[in-house]
C-alpha cells in the first residue's frame, strides 16, 4: 500500500531539503518521490543528507508541472501553512494519514508540499482534493520542509499500521468463527449419554450410593455445562469413564 503513496515536492529551492525529505520518507516506509520543477537538482549534498535513503533520491521522478505529477492520482492532499481566502476541505495530520490509506488500494494518492518560503500557490492548492495543516505552536510554527514531510509521513505510516492490524483482527475473527473439529459442540443427546455414563461409573466405584444419590449429578452437570466441552472432549470423557468402569469391575472380582 505504501508504494502507492506519492510525496510531491514543488519547486524546491535547496537540494539539501530534498535529501532530508527522502530520508524522512524512507524511515516511514515511503519510496515514491516526485520533484516538480526543482530550482536545484539533487547533488552530493542532497545524497549526504539522504543518508541511507539515497535509493529514494536516485529513483525520484522529475516533472515540469504539478498537474503532471498527480495526473494518475485519485486523491491529492496539499499542505497549507496558512488560511486561504478560498475555503477548502481541511484535514488535520491524523485525518490526512487515514484518508490517504483508506483510498490507496484503489489508485495512487499524493501528498503535496510547496516551496520552502511560500508553500503552494492558490492555483496549486485548488488542484488538491483536501488541504492539510500541521497544528504547530502558533507562537513559533516554523517547520522546515523535511520536518513537514516527516510529520505527515509518520501519520501515513500509523494509519497504514492501524489498517494492517484491523485486517489481521478481521481475519482472526473470521477464523475464530469457523468451527474446527475441536470446537464442534455436542448435541444434547450426546451430553445426556455422557452424564448417564458418569452416573454409572460413579455408582460402580461406590462414589454414588444408589439409595442416597444426593446432589452429586446435579453439581456435576452444573460444573461440566459451565465448562461446555466440545465433541472431542465429550468422547474423551466417555473413554475415561469406560476405563474407570473396567477398573471397578476388576476390583470387584
Amino acid at each position: 500500500m505504501l508504494d502507492s503513496v506519492r510525496i510531491v515536492l514543488v519547486n524546491t529551492s535547496d537540494c539539501r531539503n530534498i535529501g532530508s525529505a527522502a530520508r524522512a520518507m524512507k524511515t516511514m516506509g515511503l519510496s515514491q518521490l516526485v520533484l516538480v520543477d526543482p530550482i536545484e537538482m539533487p547533488n552530493g549534498q542532497a545524497q549526504a543528507l539522504a543518508a541511507g535513503a539515497t535509493d529514494v533520491l536516485a529513483n525520484a521522478k522529475v516533472v515540469s508541472t504539478l498537474e503532471e505529477a498527480i495526473s494518475d492520482c485519485g486523491l491529492v492532499v496539499g499542505t497549507s501553512a496558512r488560511s486561504r481566502t478560498l475555503p477548502w476541505p481541511m484535514l488535520d495530520p491524523r485525518e490526512c494519514g487515514e484518508k490517504l490509506i483508506s483510498e490507496v488500494s484503489d489508485y495512487p494518492v499524493a501528498l503535496v508540499f510547496g516551496r520552502e518560503s511560500s508553500g503552494l500557490t492558490n492555483d496549486e492548492l485548488q488542484l488538491c482534493h483536501f488541504h492539510v495543516q500541521i497544528p504547530a505552536n502558533p507562537e513559533y510554527s516554523s517547520l522546515n520542509l523535511a520536518m513537514a514531510v516527516q510529520t505527515l509521513s509518520y501519520e501515513v505510516r500509523m494509519a497504514f499500521l492501524a489498517n494492517e492490524k484491523a485486517q489481521e483482527q478481521a481475519q482472526f475473527n473470521s477464523k475464530a468463527n469457523e468451527k474446527t473439529d475441536d470446537e464442534q459442540y455436542p448435541v444434547v443427546e450426546e451430553t445426556e449419554r455422557m452424564f448417564e455414563h458418569f452416573e454409572q461409573a460413579l455408582k460402580a466405584t461406590g462414589f454414588i450410593v444408589p439409595s442416597h444419590p444426593g446432589l452429586v449429578m446435579t453439581k456435576l452437570r452444573r460444573f461440566i455445562n459451565r465448562a461446555r466441552p466440545d465433541s472431542k472432549e465429550v468422547k474423551m470423557w466417555r473413554g475415561m469413564l469406560s476405563s474407570v468402569e473396567k477398573s471397578a469391575k476388576r476390583n470387584q472380582q
